[in-house]
């Protein structure tokens, strides 16, 4: 039987769509952020002992050989208890060059000087030629699986999801820096689904990628059913601690400031699970498109682009909401159960009790 990645993970793990849930919008061929042409994911993943339980997760906006031609870019932070690097000059310049980097909290350093020394690596002229990188390194926390004062992330290991990143189906639960993060008191990690536009004559491909590690349970939700209410076994939480990171990628061509308003609508999607970014969470949004290319650094003396109209937007609000909302429940669905720290466990969210809650 052909493997479809639509309605199923690489590792065979059955996504949202092969369950039958609600989502039913046209995808990319892979669901997945990859199906922007030229995005790249690969991922490290650490799984040692009985205490380590975590990775770090790459995302390459270009190929590897032109990540230092910047991307226009736009964030987004709901709720701002967490770090994501370089958004000070995303916010200034509208643009970023090099990788995204999703980790632990603990390893945000780890993670941007091993970015760094990669980009050093492929790119020895350019770095030595008054040319400072400023990466993308977003966190969530996973202490309660991991032991993360051992800072167990290494610089290998982040050469390593640099190097591995490829286009095609995303590895989604417990990898990369998902891979122990918990999301609605049940596994969670990492997340991936795109959605197809039309404006006008021409077709456009929005990706997005979380990292799931937020909600409780009693707030869950999917296409508007209170599933967390109906599977309340196994809550362990009295209050929210932690934290989504979501990386949109689209190649239509937009402007900065049309960007940072789809990373805006990242908001929209997480909130329909049903979390209000509650105060120890940190929601922090990045938007980039491939779009309108000014060649490698330095900037040419002149800037073109060619932009969507923003009456024409709705589009790509409505798949970036719903590509939120879609990737957050396949990172659920591929996760497994965990132990970890302190021998804790937390269970996956098991599919056909799933299926029977939102029948009713």
């Amino acid at each position: 039987m052909p493997f479809d990645p639509i309605t199923h993970g690489p590792t065979g793990k059955t996504r949202a769509r092969g369950l039958g849930l609600p989502f039913a919008s046209p995808t990319g061929p892979f669901n997945a952020i990859t199906d922007v042409a030229g995005v790249g994911v690969g991922a490290t993943t650490l799984i040692q002992g009985q205490s380590i339980r975590t990775g770090v997760t790459a995302v390459l906006p270009r190929p590897a050989s032109d990540l230092l031609e910047p991307v226009w870019a736009g964030f987004f932070s709901l709720n701002g208890n967490g770090e994501m690097t370089g958004t000070h000059w995303i916010e200034e310049a509208g643009c970023f060059a090099g990788p995204v980097l999703i980790t632990n909290t603990m390893s945000v350093g780890m993670a941007h000087h091993g970015a760094v020394h990669w980009l050093a690596r492929r790119f020895p002229a350019e770095l030595a030629d008054d040319f400072w990188p400023l990466p993308v390194v977003a966190e969530t926390y996973d202490g309660y699986l991991n032991d993360i004062a051992r800072l167990a992330v290494t610089q290998a290991d982040v050469a390593a999801a640099l190097d591995g990143a490829t286009s095609g189906p995303v590895a989604e639960g417990n990898t990369g820096g998902g891979a122990g993060m918990i999301a609605y008191e049940w596994k969670g990690g990492t997340g991936t689904a795109s959605r197809g536009v039309d404006i006008g004559p021409d077709h456009f491909t929005v990706g997005i990628l979380v990292q799931a590690n937020h909600g409780r349970r009693p707030w869950f939700r999917i296409g508007g059913v209170p599933v967390g209410e109906r599977l309340p076994e196994g809550t362990f939480r009295a209050r929210e601690q932690g934290s989504i990171i979501v990386v949109i990628a689209t190649d239509a061509p937009l402007i900065p400031t049309q960007l940072k308003r789809l990373a805006r609508r990242a908001a929209l999607g997480i909130g329909r699970g049903g979390t209000p970014a509650s105060n120890s969470s940190g929601d922090i949004f990045l938007a980039f498109t491939t779009a309108n290319g000014q060649g490698k650094l330095p900037e040419p003396p002149r800037l073109s682009f060619t932009a969507v109209s923003n009456d024409l937007l709705d589009g790509l609000f409505m798949a970036v909401v719903e590509g939120v909302e879609e990737a957050v429940v396949n990172a659920m669905l591929a996760a497994e159960t965990m132990k970890g720290r302190q021998g804790r466990v937390v269970e996956a969210i098991d599919h056909e009790a799933l299926v029977r809650a939102i029948r009713g």
